[in-house]
Order: structure tokens, then C-alpha cells, then sequence
């Protein structure tokens, strides 16, 4: 009764356990989901409102971290890195970027690593291009390992707009090119917008400007139909360059105006920056020095006090990286170490284990020795045993041999002595018989006394032979 109450215990205790953990189970599968959600829906707000994305990273940052989703954790850490690029915060970018690196590393998340490779090169473009392209590079290596389409295809996007800034505007063609070819096999809009808007920036800067304006334009069309904010802000500024050049002054003003309208709701610093530079361009082509001149102090010492900052905190994150990259070795050279000191305990284990196998082995092979000479000696004592009384019936058949040997050596003196009397006698009378000294009848019942006694005789030795109890004759 007893045992079978408990039994009854441990299985209820099974069932909740078994409830509990997949309630649990579900939960983190709701909840990683969710985080998967809020970082592909904060990715795409990026060109629309940048402050969403960042919103949307965060919230998926929290859960992935109550879970411990590592995956997540990086995906989020990437994601804010991306609102902060957007937001034109780009030591805060960086250290975002470098922190949802260190948790790729850690679940050797390959294609991770370098969708951050491409998002650091992104990064380093607007300051160092050669920088830029080593990381572009870098990703691009792994996205062709892994033939990842979508990533290769903003990799080319990326490595043509290096080339841009690098003024190398052939090969920044022939990449946008290419990028643009697998957007279109990709059907990625957003992608396709930055292509076309890149391609009239190329064209601005030869000089082409009707192309320019066509291309421009025509993505300027699209960028509106999909609500992509911060591309509509970026090509009012490449028209207004182009419209300032052609001495467009209006249309200038109106689409800097626009412009500056896009850049505040995206909330960029940098193009609404960038903008105010563009007006001292349009009132110094006006001729109105002495409004370009105000906007001019304003816009150097903002700018190189922003750059200044962005440079000492690029070192500070290469040398955070570098540690990130030092931890990241010992923790793999401790989990080395921990394995081979676990594998060494094993065998310790494994060993002690034969060692105690092979003591109860001798053990059991004494005892059974040690029953084994038990019976040995038992069987000696009963060999003893039959030895002796062997020996005794031995000897007890000798005296009775020793005994029949006398009866046998006294029977054959007294047969020599009784016997051999009658025989003479028929043989003298034989001897007589034929000399024809006696009567045959005569002859004969002398003859037939001799027989008879001879007889006589022996039936008496044999009846002395067969007398156990007599021991002479």
C-alpha cells in the first residue's frame, strides 16, 4: 500500500512537471517570436521613421534579454544600431553594432556577422572610405559562402556608394548595376529606390544633369509611394544641387524647403545639416553673401565638432572590440579547458571504476581459491580416508593369503604323504600283477582298498580346505 502511494506521488509530480514545462516551452516560443516580429517590423520602418525602429528594438531587446535569446539579443542590439545610423547618432551606432557582433560570435551566428560587417561599413562610408570597403569586403566574403542573395545584392549597393564617395564613378555604376539587377530578381522596392536614387547621384556628379534629374526624380515617384521619408529627404538634396548648378533658383528653394520638411520628420540631424549647407550654396550662387556667410559659421562648427567626436569614439569602440575579441578567446580557451578537465575526470572515473572492478574481480577469484583448496584438502582426507582402509583390507587379504598359502603348503605335504603310500602300493601291486606273484582278484580288492583310501583322503583335505577354523592338518 505504502509503495504503491508513492508511486502514485511521483506520477502526479510528473504530470506538473510535464504541464509546466510545456507552458513554459510555449511561452518562450510566443515571446521569441514576438522578438522576431518587432526587429523585422523595426528594420523596415528605418526609411520611413527611423524613431519607430528604434522603439520597435528596444521593446524585442527586453524580452530576448528575460528570455536569454541570444539570437535576439544580437538581432535587437543590430537593429537600434541601424536606428542610430538613421538617427545620425554614430558612436551610439557603433556600440551597438559591436555589441550585437560579440553575441554572434558567441552562438557562431555567421550570416548575423555579416549583416554587421555591411551595417559598420554603412557606418565608416560617411568618414573612411577605404575603412568602409574592408568591412563591406569582409561581409561580402561570407554572404557569398553562404550564397545570401539578399545580403550580396546590399553589399553591392553599399560598395558602389564607397566608390562614389571615392569618386571611382565607373565601378560605383557597375556595382549599383548589379545590385540593382538582384533587387529586381528580389523584388525588394525599397532597395530598388536607392539604386535608381545612387545611379542619379553618379550622374549629378558627372555633370549629366538631365539623366540625373530623370533618375532622381523618377525614384523621388517611387520613394513616395512607399512612405520611404528619409530617401525622399536624400534625393530633394541631390535635386537641389542639380537645380542650383542649372540656376534653377526656385525650384532650388521649393525642394530645399521639402526637403528640410523629410529631414525633421525622420529627424536627421545630419540632412537637416546637410540642407542648411546646400542653402549657403543656393544664397552664395544668388549672390546673397552676407545670408551665406551666416549659414556657412554654422554649419563648420557643428560639423567638425561632430566629426571630432566621431573619431576618438571610433577608438574607444576598436579597442572595446579588441577586448570583446580577447573575452571571446578566453571564454573559448576556458570552455576548452573545462571539457578537457571534465574528459580527464571521466577517465578518472572509467579508471577508478576498473580498478574497483578488477578488486571485486580478485576478491571473487580468492574466495573461489580459497573454496577450491577447501575441497581440495576434503577430498584428500577422504583419499586418506580410502588409502587406509584399502591398505587395512590389503592387509587383511594377505593374512587370509598368507593363511590359504600354509593351508595350500600343508595340504601339499600331507597329499605327498598320505597320498603317496596308496599309490606305492598300486603300483606295487601293478608291478606284481604282472609278474603273475598274485591273484587278480586278489590283485584287484587290494587294488580298489588302495583307490578307496586314496579317495578317503581327499574328501578329508578338502573338508580341512574349506574348515575356516582349522589351521592345521
Amino acid at each position: 500500500m505504502k509503495k504503491s502511494f508513492i508511486f502514485i506521488i511521483l506520477l502526479l509530480f510528473t504530470f506538473i512537471f510535464i504541464a509546466c514545462g510545456d507552458s513554459f516551452g510555449d511561452n518562450i516560443a510566443r515571446d521569441t517570436d514576438e522578438v522576431i516580429k518587432l526587429d523585422l517590423t523595426g528594420f523596415n520602418m528605418r526609411l520611413t521613421d527611423p524613431e519607430q525602429t528604434f522603439a520597435d528594438a528596444e521593446r524585442a531587446l527586453k524580452i530576448a534579454q528575460k528570455i536569454d535569446y541570444k539570437g535576439g539579443i544580437g538581432e535587437s542590439y543590430r537593429i537600434l544600431g541601424i536606428a542610430y545610423y538613421y538617427l545620425d547618432q554614430p558612436v551610439k551606432a557603433i556600440d551597438s553594432y559591436l555589441t550585437a557582433l560579440n553575441y554572434f560570435k558567441q552562438i557562431d551566428d555567421l550570416k548575423s556577422q555579416g549583416k554587421v560587417y555591411n551595417n559598420i561599413g554603412n557606418l565608416y562610408g560617411a568618414n573612411d572610405n577605404d575603412r568602409a570597403l574592408e568591412f563591406f569586403q569582409q561581409s561580402l566574403a561570407i554572404a557569398k559562402k553562404l550564397d545570401d542573395k539578399q545580403l550580396i545584392a546590399g553589399l553591392y549597393l553599399n560598395i558602389g556608394v564607397a566608390y562614389s564617395h571615392k569618386k571611382s564613378y565607373n565601378q560605383a555604376l557597375n556595382f549599383y548595376n548589379k545590385s540593382e539587377a538582384m533587387f529586381a530578381v528580389l523584388k525588394d522596392s525599397d532597395n530598388l529606390v536607392q539604386c535608381v536614387q545612387n545611379k542619379g547621384v553618379i550622374y549629378c556628379s558627372l555633370n549629366q544633369f538631365d539623366i540625373a534629374e530623370n533618375l532622381l526624380l523618377a525614384a523621388h515617384k517611387r520613394a513616395k509611394q512607399l512612405d520611404l521619408n528619409k530617401p525622399i529627404a536624400s534625393i530633394d538634396l541631390t535635386l537641389a544641387d542639380i537645380y542650383i548648378a542649372q540656376n534653377k533658383f526656385s525650384d532650388a528653394e521649393n525642394t530645399i524647403t521639402e526637403g528640410i520638411v523629410f529631414a525633421k520628420i525622420v529627424k536627421s540631424e545630419k540632412l537637416q545639416s546637410d540642407f542648411v549647407y546646400t542653402s549657403y550654396q543656393l544664397e552664395l550662387k544668388r549672390k546673397n553673401y552676407a545670408r551665406a556667410l551666416n549659414i556657412l559659421q554654422g554649419i563648420y562648427t557643428n560639423k567638425s565638432s561632430i566629426e571630432l567626436n566621431l573619431m576618438r569614439e571610433t577608438v574607444k569602440q576598436q579597442a572595446r572590440q579588441k577586448e570583446n575579441e580577447i573575452l571571446l578567446q578566453r571564454q573559448q580557451y576556458d570552455r576548452v579547458k573545462f571539457w578537457s578537465v571534465a574528459m580527464m575526470a571521466g577517465l578518472l572515473l572509467v579508471l577508478v571504476g576498473l580498478l574497483i572492478s578488477n578488486v571485486k574481480r580478485k576478491a571473487n577469484t580468492n574466495i573461489q581459491l580459497t573454496n577450491l583448496n577447501a575441497e581440495v584438502s576434503r577430498q584428500k582426507d577422504n583419499l586418506d580416508r580410502i588409502n587406509h582402509h584399502l591398505e587395512e583390507i590389503i592387509d587383511e587379504r594377505t593374512k587370509d593369503l598368507q593363511v590359504k598359502n600354509k593351508k595350500l603348503s600343508e595340504y601339499s605335504s600331507y597329499l605327498s604323504h598320505q597320498i603317496r603310500g596308496p599309490i606305492a602300493t598300486l603300483k606295487g601291486l601293478l608291478n606284481l600283477e604282472k609278474e603273475g606273484l598274485v591273484d587278480q582278484p586278489e590283485c584287484i580288492k587290494m587294488m580298489n582298498k588302495s583307490v578307496a583310501d586314496i579317495d578317503d583322503k581327499i574328501i578329508e583335505m578338502s573338508d580341512m580346505l574349506h574348515d575356516p577354523g582349522r589351521t592345521g592338518f
